[in-house]
């Protein structure tokens, strides 16, 4: 869990400081008052680009002097440990990470803390394009596996480096992207395995799920699937297809997570905007159990104005179940919505 979280000139909070408590961490205030900043900020403790996933350079507080900092306190079980991370203003696209004073690189936050988190913008993951689906898998796979991050950041690298060599007008040296294509083989093969491991034990543990308040899903990994060997050989026969296409047509990059609400039998696409909410909420819900299973450790969980949205049944529903969580971090405008958690809670009033 956080103990102390810092922004400086982050969003709309030019100095803010939260000495947040263990369990639920309720952060209520009008709109616009930064609400969904602070748990933006938090996000940014994980590997990758935040909740909102924009550019570095939006971050910055407006009028600021530019560039930002976010300083946080991880209660450990070997003691509390100092992540600080930010740009600077001659920089602002430039992120810069310290893990107790030491410089460090992005994907090496996995191997200190998990953090998963559910925005309204997620609402439409089952009708938006596989990409989509794609990066909240990973995200699912990271809690699971930490260097699921570094095979990710590999792969990606030598596929753009063999895009190029296909793209230029003199031949492509043969031995230069066989190399390459070992090396997209090897990461990509532990992509899918690893993405493979996180749906069939999400699956496994969705499935033993008894009926209640939140729709219980059916996961499954479409698309493209193999491992090193099939792929290494797919590449190297694919060069003059690709190289028309202008990218790599098979790989896990073409991979698709598909998700089937089980009581109806029917793909969440064709699912009422309501049921999709409570598909993804019972998703993210049993994964964080599943982390804390496997991991021994309870993810942050980052709720965006999830209450707002279900009905007084379900709020108490979710209540419930999160009080076995670790911390949780709530959004919402009506201190009224969270009348029913645990008065330890820590209240923040924003605005």
């Amino acid at each position: 869990m956080l103990s102390r979280l810092v922004l400086t000139d982050f969003r709309n909070h030019a100095g803010l400081v939260l000495t947040p408590g263990p369990g639920f961490v309720v952060l209520t205030g009008e709109n616009g008052a930064g609400k969904t900043n602070v748990l933006e900020a938090v996000s940014l403790l994980a590997p990758g680009r935040g909740l909102r996933r924009v550019a570095l350079a939006e971050m910055q507080r407006q009028g600021g002097p530019g560039g930002f900092g976010i300083a946080a306190t991880l209660a450990a079980e070997g003691g509390d440990v100092e992540i600080a991370t930010g740009t600077i203003a001659p920089a602002p696209e430039r992120r810069q990470l310290r893990i107790q004073g030491a410089a460090a690189t992005a994907n090496t936050l996995a191997e200190w803390l998990t953090v998963l988190w559910l925005t309204p913008a997620m609402d439409r993951l089952f009708v938006e394009p596989a990409g989509e689906r794609r990066r909240f898998l990973d995200r699912l796979t990271l809690a699971l596996s930490p260097a699921h991050a570094h095979h990710a950041a590999r792969y990606e690298a030598a596929m753009r480096a063999r895009n190029r060599l296909l793209a230029a007008d003199e031949p492509a040296d043969p031995e230069w992207l066989t190399a390459l294509e070992a090396q997209i083989a090897h990461h990509g093969g532990t992509i899918d395995a690893a993405r493979a491991d996180t749906v069939a034990a999400l699956g496994e543990r969705l499935a033993d799920q008894p009926d209640g308040p939140f729709a219980r899903a059916a996961l499954a990994l479409e698309g493209w699937r193999g491992d090193a060997g099939r792929l290494a050989a797919e590449l190297r026969t694919g060069r003059a297809r690709d190289a028309a296409a202008g990218r790599a047509l098979a790989g896990p990059h073409r991979a698709d997570l598909a998700v089937t609400h089980l009581g109806k039998g029917q793909a969440a696409a064709l699912a009422s905007t309501g049921e999709q909410k409570a598909l993804l909420l019972g998703i993210v819900l049993a994964h964080a159990e599943l982390v804390a299973g496997r991991t021994g450790h309870a993810p942050i969980l980052l709720l965006d104005e999830i209450a707002a949205h279900l009905d007084p049944v379900r709020r108490a529903a979710l209540f419930d179940r999160l009080g076995h969580h670790g911390q949780v971090w709530m959004t919402g405008t009506e201190p009224a919505l969270f009348a029913g958690i645990d008065a330890a809670a820590t209240r923040i009033a924003l605005g």
